[in-house]
């Protein structure tokens, strides 16, 4: 199995090394690059593509937190890591959905269990809760959606997860088939009946009636699988909360 690739981001070169070497200790992961600002991180990411960053929030030029957000548009399931001195930038980690926040100094076993638990989530596929289905109720039959090859005509009930990235929204059908629209989820969650689909976090829309059970995945985020398709979403704490609502 492949070893999971991590991407270290600090201005300080002794938390750097600090990190390195917890990296090299920890099983299962290779360290693909260090950056001391926010823009080489970003251009290390794009370049490197790593499943896992850990980074400081207070950088030069670009912040932890906004190039967190520039991450999660291009690539949502990656595995964010705060360190940071400062415990009043935890709010802003939540905002972006960071799978852990660690406050400098931190103690090396308390982040060795977060590499181990994130291992675990990415590597090891936790036992899943699932959760009963919702009855299939009246809605749209059709969505027409346009895209640079024309126009398409979906089925509502085909429809298994729409997920937003790199400025593209890619629509999942149960066909197998991948259909890309340069429409935002914000348009195309307006479309569809929300008795059906569930907005679960920023950058994903699931058919609720394909939902076959959901994992914890970090401190403030859940991971959907959905009946039928390999893709997994993400959907927020709250969001989680709002969905049992629906089928209670």
């Amino acid at each position: 199995m492949e070893k999971i690739r991590i991407l270290i981001a600090d201005d300080d070169a002794g938390m750097r090394m600090i990190v390195r070497k917890l990296i090299e200790r920890a099983d299962d992961y290779v360290l693909v690059g260090e950056a001391e600002n926010g823009e080489e991180l970003l251009a290390l990411f794009d370049e490197e593509r790593p499943e896992v960053v850990f980074m400081d929030v207070e950088m030069p030029g670009l912040t932890g937190v906004e190039c967190a957000r520039i991450i999660q548009d291009k690539a949502p399931k990656t595995v964010i890591i705060f360190a940071t001195a400062h415990e009043e930038y935890m709010s802003d980690a939540f905002e972006v959905y960071a799978f852990d926040y660690l406050v400098k100094p931190f103690r090396i076993e308390r982040a060795a269990n977060t590499l181990n638990l994130i291992r675990e989530r990415l590597r090891m596929h936790p036992q899943a809760t699932a959760i009963k289905q919702i009855p299939h109720t009246q809605s749209p039959a059709r969505l027409m959606l346009q895209h640079r090859d024309g126009v398409s005509f979906l089925d509502m009930s085909d429809i298994l997860m729409i997920q937003r990235e790199e400025r593209t929204s890619v629509i999942f059908t149960a066909s197998g088939a991948r259909l890309f629209t340069s429409d935002s989820l914000n348009k195309l969650e307006e479309r569809l009946p929300e008795n059906i689909f569930f907005r679960a976090h920023k950058s994903y829309i699931v058919n609720m009636n394909h939902i076959e059970s959901i994992t914890p995945y970090g401190r403030w985020t859940f991971v959907i699988k959905i009946r039928g398709l390999e893709q997994d979403a993400l959907i927020t704490y709250e969001r989680f909360e709002e969905l049992q609502t629906r089928f209670a």
